[in-house]
């Protein structure tokens, strides 16, 4: 086992992770920036190291920095968290050359899975359903007329090397084609310098389900259920619960050994979540993420297992703390991103907490690292908590989050709590029946 990791990120996730080193008497090192000198998760860990600058490409997205700061704390291995480098190959690339451990997945799996077209390609070989569309990229216009014609309208124009929303365009016609293909590669060479994009068949009414899966790096490796992550802003997640409302134990069951099987036969290792759309009852791979994700509270509620202790272990070559048969679900858990925004145009609020008082009580967990004067800093994600509950069953999940929004108090900036009161009050939540774009259609009526 490692006697020190060295946490390569700030927020809340930097402290999620601490919190699991120190119950496991693993010593934590977090890195920061001069913009972050006194934010909490400098403050909880056992050593700190500031690597750069407020920018974080100077930072927190600085592979020597990073390195370095391992080199001068002793740090064995690195915990990368969500976003910065948790997903960049030629980082875990260099931890490999310099002899430190990656608490994820190799290099080659995260290259893999970090280009679209290949990801769709190995899931395809290894029996994972995918969405109808072009076998690798659409090099030119008239390319692209014809695999739309193949699958038929309505299409979406995606960026192979695209996340977030960029890159990606629908087209519900012919006539929309030319300036939704032109559109989609123009954003995707200024987002990531890279304009390749590929088709797919544009799905009316989907929902987003996302099975996450665990990895020993042997060849073993489990599923725990699903997330439905369907209520997006912008091709943003703000809203995560488990199970899903609409999947039954046999379709759980059947996805579920579907993605376990395929990252069982490539040796993955550690946490890995496997997108899909879900319309009338089948699946449709879009792409995994082969990192933590921030919704895996809702994960780790009803399963009753910690993600980042089992990171940690495997990382270090100890084996799975779990069996699949040892994985049942127990109640219903909730999530809600608590961001430092003004509505309705969710624009970044950053400036200083005047009072904060985190929920508590029954079920409800909050990871945040505000406290009270503290500064939210402008320079990074506007995300500055989760809120998340466990219940029984989804209405008691549903009644908690209520209770819990009401206990929230958060002075001195906006934030997006206005945003999930509203919405615990429309009947589809209430009864789960939702889409990817009820959220964006309920915005415009609501906000016009």
């Amino acid at each position: 086992m490692f006697d020190k990791i060295l946490i390569a990120n700030r927020g809340e996730i930097a402290l999620r992770v601490i919190r699991a080193c120190r119950e496991m008497g693993i010593a934590s090192v977090a890195v920061h920036s001069t913009a972050d000198a006194d934010a909490m998760h400098v403050r909880m860990a056992d050593e700190s190291v500031c690597i750069g600058p407020k920018s974080s490409t100077e930072s927190y997205l600085s592979i020597p920095a990073i390195v370095s700061a391992c080199e001068i704390t002793g740090a064995q291995a690195i915990h990368p968290g969500y976003g910065f480098l948790s997903e960049n190959a030629n980082f875990v690339q260099v931890l490999e050359d310099h002899g430190l451990a990656f608490i994820g997945p190799s290099s080659e799996h995260i290259r893999i899975m970090g280009d679209k077209i290949t990801a769709k390609d190995t899931m395809k070989r290894l029996g994972v359903p995918c969405v109808p569309g072009s076998d690798g990229g659409v090099a030119d216009l008239d390319s692209a007329r014809r695999v739309a014609a193949e699958i038929g309208y309505p299409v979406i124009i995606k960026a192979t090397a695209g996340g977030g929303g960029r890159g990606m365009k629908v087209a519900q016609n012919a006539e929309e084609l030319e300036v939704a293909f032109r559109t989609a590669r123009s954003e995707a060479k200024a987002a990531f310098g890279n304009d390749e994009v590929y088709l797919e068949k544009y799905l009316q009414r989907p929902r987003h389900i996302e099975i996450q899966v665990f990895g020993d790096g042997k060849g073993r490796a489990v599923h725990l259920g699903e997330r439905d992550c369907s209520l997006q802003r912008r091709h943003q997640k703000v809203f995560e619960e488990a199970p899903g409302p609409c999947i039954t134990p046999e379709l759980r069951e059947r996805i579920g050994k579907v993605c376990a099987d395929a990252v069982a036969a490539i040796n993955y290792i550690g946490a890995g979540t496997i997108e899909f759309l879900y319309e009338d009852g089948e699946f449709y791979f879009i792409e995994m993420n082969t990192r933590l994700q921030v919704e895996h509270p809702v994960t780790e509620s009803i399963f009753g297992v910690d993600l980042v202790r089992e990171q940690i272990r495997v990382a270090a070559g100890l084996p799975m703390d779990f069996r699949q048969e040892d994985l049942t679900i127990r109640g219903h858990a909730i999530e809600v991103r608590i961001n430092a925004e003004k509505l309705p145009n969710f624009t970044p609020c950053p400036g200083k907490i005047t009072q904060y008082h985190a929920p508590g009580g029954l079920g409800v967990r909050i990871d945040s690292a505000l406290y009270d004067g503290y500064v939210i800093p402008p320079y990074y994600d506007s995300l500055i908590g989760k809120l998340i509950v466990h219940g029984r069953d989804r209405n008691e999940a549903l009644a908690r989050l209520y209770r819990a929004l009401g206990e929230l108090i958060v002075d001195g900036v906006d934030t997006t709590v206005p945003l999930f009161n509203a919405l615990l009050a429309e009947p589809d939540i209430q009864n789960g029946d939702y889409s990817i774009h009820w959220l964006e259609k309920w915005l415009a009526r609501t906000f016009g």
